[in-house]
């Protein structure tokens, strides 16, 4: 899924090309990326679309877009192999989240019938029905979300706007489940959730419980999305110990990245019956193309 825009420039790519091609399921099974971008175009110039063509990725899920409709061009609304949906904040330059698929879904959506909250971009959901007759395990509903969850790090004010957003977002989870639970679809929710669940999720664990991101309300909500609701840490389920290699997110303050003082704040949250399926996850430090790095995950099924 590489943009034909001769203005953008592989970010070493001579570096990367020899190690692209991940290990897992490839073509046989469904791949799932998702990548906080700190904005689309930025991460165009520095190579992420070159390097998301090598993946072989079923679904692209990318937030943080910093774009309207008006910037996108048209290489980054679609190339060859995959088409984008995106959810555009009305405030320029903020937000905004988008899905890529190589195999087109039956429906998409955009927002999450929130009156504050959908006017800032943060929610793509795209519907997959797939054919029980098709050779191969699937399902015959899966829905993927592509989500940016509010950072309360900036202010006070926008600290409170996440806990009305937590607020709003736990009884829609409740309500993807129960409609998991009624029509056996699947829904695999991808994206930059601004909280780092436990100890292990963070390098100073200690300095940051009473920063945003790590607050104890904040980790809490986040338990009763996996304990109460049912949802599953599909990261967490195949990697339940790691600590320095989970990390997805630095901080461009001092020397973050180069010390590896990282946060694990990007997922992919998914209803039991796919998060089952999980065989491999991934997080691509190689090469940067924002302050989060890709979160890679392939499952055995189908689209």
């Amino acid at each position: 899924m590489v943009p034909n825009n001769p203005s953008i420039r592989p970010a070493r790519h001579d570096d990367i090309k020899a190690r692209v091609a991940p290990e897992g399921l490839g073509r046989t099974g469904i791949r799932i990326i998702s990548l906080n971008m700190n904005g689309i175009r930025s991460a165009a110039r520095k190579g992420a679309f070159e390097w998301l063509a090598m993946q072989q990725a079923d679904i692209v899920c990318v937030q943080e877009l910093k774009a309207q409709q008006d910037d996108m061009t048209t290489e980054l609304l679609a190339n060859a192999t995959h088409t984008g949906w995106f959810h555009y904040a009305e405030k320029k330059g903020y937000s905004g989240a988008g899905l890529y698929a190589r195999v087109p879904p039956a429906t998409t959506r955009v927002g999450f019938r929130s009156a504050e909250f959908d006017a800032e971009g943060r929610y793509v959901r795209a519907d997959f029905d797939h054919d029980p007759g098709t050779e191969g395990p699937g399902f015959a509903k899966l829905s993927v979300i592509s989500l940016y969850m509010p950072s309360g790090s900036s202010s006070p004010e926008r600290q409170q706007a996440k806990f009305r957003f937590l607020d709003e977002f736990l009884p829609h989870l409740a309500l993807l489940m129960q409609e998991n639970r009624d029509t056996g679809r699947e829904f695999v929710i991808c994206g930059d959730w601004n909280i780092a669940h436990r100890e292990i999720d963070l390098k100073n664990w200690r300095g940051n419980r009473k920063n945003s991101g790590f607050l104890p309300e904040e980790r809490a909500w986040l338990s009763r999305v996996f304990d109460e609701l049912g949802w599953v840490d599909v990261y967490r389920r195949l990697h339940p110990d790691t600590t320095g290699e989970s990390y997805t997110w630095w901080s461009n303050r001092g020397q973050s990245w180069a010390n590896n003082v990282g946060w694990r704040i990007d997922y992919q949250i998914a209803t039991p019956g796919i998060a089952s399926r999980a065989v491999a996850a991934r997080i691509w430090k190689e090469t940067r193309f924002s302050d989060h790095a890709p979160l890679t995950i392939d499952y055995d099924a189908s689209l």
